[in-house]
């Protein structure tokens, strides 16, 4: 087995088929095809199985897919690394975040880092929640992510990055009390928007109802998973939300009304990377995000 091959079963897992996958390489569907068939041969079993022009992995399929991700990415870390040596300036970094995490820390982040290394082409994904995070880093899909939680995982290395406070936005012209804030008891008395079970800030909004003294019954009036409409919905009077801090600071430029909670609702900042070398490009953005030069 080689790199080539393992590339090629990687791209057509990621694209569908086997057109697609060659298509994005590019090369020849037949040299593609043939070059998996000699692995499948070399490993004396199909990794796929062929549907038409449609491809689904086989168990060994789905086995294989993940340490040939890992196997790409440390060949990825190793050219870099030489090319670093020789004073070559480029490449590629591959970077996972919650959705919710993008436009802070990670927007500002990536900014600084390209205005220090503008060769580097940064490739950004959004999982929908920390364990696709935390699978995308440990697969190799990704070199760094950005979450909420500290993964239970012996393949991965974490920074602590800070601290991120979720605020109450609430329809335009809600009153608040002479504090500013809103309680959770009184927040529960909204029709709550929510983005769907098991997502970071579904799951911080349930623990908070949970863990106040003073709550009822609270109404979830919308859940969607199409984060953009949460605010406009707020906007529209449909209810309140709990978003974080920059998402609802850019609310309230719109009209909302905006408050902390009482008590406090905020959730960690993780970085995440694989145990092992990080590519100089990786390294450099981890630095650049904890605040050392210190790659330990």
């Amino acid at each position: 087995m080689d790199l080539r091959q393992a590339a090629y079963v990687v791209a057509v897992v990621d694209h569908g088929t086997f057109t697609a996958a060659a298509a994005s390489i590019p090369v020849s569907q037949p040299a593609l095809s043939q070059a998996i068939a000699a692995l499948e041969r070399e490993l004396g079993t199909e990794l796929f199985h062929r549907l038409g022009r449609e491809v689904q992995l086989t168990a060994a399929g789905e086995a294989f897919v993940e340490p040939a991700r890992r196997m790409l990415r440390d060949a990825q870390v190793a050219q870099a690394a030489v090319a670093e040596v020789v004073g070559v300036e480029g490449g590629h970094l591959d970077v996972v975040a919650l959705p919710t995490m993008v436009l802070e820390p990670l927007v500002d982040l990536v900014g600084r880092f390209r205005r220090d290394h503008p060769d580097v082409l940064v490739r950004i994904a959004e999982p929908e929640d920390a364990d696709g995070v935390a699978q995308r880093v440990r697969s190799g899909a990704a070199e760094l992510g950005i979450g909420d939680t500290v993964p239970d995982d012996d393949a991965l290395d974490t920074d602590h990055l800070g601290r991120q406070a979720l605020l109450a936005v609430l329809p335009p012209g809600t009153e608040l009390g002479p504090s500013g804030r809103i309680t959770v008891g009184r927040l529960a008395t909204f029709p709550l928007i929510t983005s769907p079970q098991g997502t970071s800030s579904r799951r911080l909004l349930s623990t908070a109802l949970r863990e106040a003294d003073d709550v009822g019954d609270p109404t979830v009036g919308v859940v969607t998973d199409h984060r953009e409409a949460i605010v406009p919905l707020v906007m529209a009077g449909a209810g309140a939300a709990v978003l974080p801090e920059p998402v609802a600071r850019a609310a309230e430029q719109l009209g909302a009304t905006v408050a902390p909670v009482s008590p406090a609702i905020a959730r960690d900042v993780v970085l995440l990377r694989r145990r092992g070398a990080l590519s100089p490009a990786a390294r450099a953005f981890r630095e650049l995000a904890v605040g050392t030069d210190s790659a330990t």
